[in-house]
């Protein structure tokens, strides 16, 4: 049986290492947003085995195109998410330039927000298109199947989109930035990594697979 790390503290005397409880509280969740989602996959697949013409007709009216822009900008956003969480960890909330490179996590955060905002709109434009193809949500089994599954990421998506200003006006209020508000930063970015991973999977799955 091993025991938890030990190291010096600046009094001599040992201390123990442990995990950051907001990451891995954050990191346990999102396991049970995964299972949340592989029961949306799940339906998914069960009722395009049940109904396959159904599906070869209905995703011919998939705007690829469309999706496809939005899924690279949904990407981007996860990068520029990443730069703010690298200067959170400087601690640098502000820029000290106008410069992409002299950004703070405000900055980032906001270009992150504004690209998360774009997907939104993207994909409820493309939603208004389906619905003049007569495809809705009670058309039919691959209606229902697709809003349920695009429309839950889109919740979670504008969860990540208030977490993002949140985090912005929560540098703006405080006085000092600390390693706290870093650690904020660093869970808010898990959370929007997944997002972004569960999209690419759905990206794959309705408009690739079909």
């Amino acid at each position: 049986m091993t025991s938890a790390p030990l190291t010096s503290s600046a009094a001599g005397a040992p201390t123990i290492n442990r995990p950051n409880t907001t990451q891995v509280g954050t990191i346990v969740w999102l396991g049970s947003e995964v299972m949340f989602f592989a029961g949306l996959f799940a339906i998914y697949f069960t009722l395009h085995g049940m109904a396959p013409q159904l599906w070869h007709a209905e995703t011919s009216k998939l705007n690829v195109a469309l999706s496809g822009t939005i899924t690279v900008i949904l990407v981007l956003s996860s990068v520029t998410c990443q730069y703010g969480v690298f200067a959170a960890e400087r601690l640098q909330h502000r820029a000290t330039g106008w410069k992409p490179s002299q950004w703070g996590m405000v900055e980032w955060f906001f270009a992150s927000y504004i690209l998360g905002a774009i997907f939104i709109v993207g994909q409820s434009y493309e939603y208004s298109l389906l619905v003049q193809e007569h495809v809705g949500i009670s058309s039919n089994s691959f209606g229902s199947a697709f809003y349920i599954t695009t429309g839950f990421h889109g919740l979670h998506v504008t969860g990540g989109l208030i977490a993002f200003l949140i985090m912005i006006g929560r540098a703006y209020s405080v006085k000092r930035f600390t390693h706290r508000d870093a650690t904020a930063a660093i869970v808010v970015s898990y959370y929007w990594h997944f997002v972004d991973v569960v999209w690419i999977a759905l990206f794959f799955i309705i408009y690739i697979l079909r």
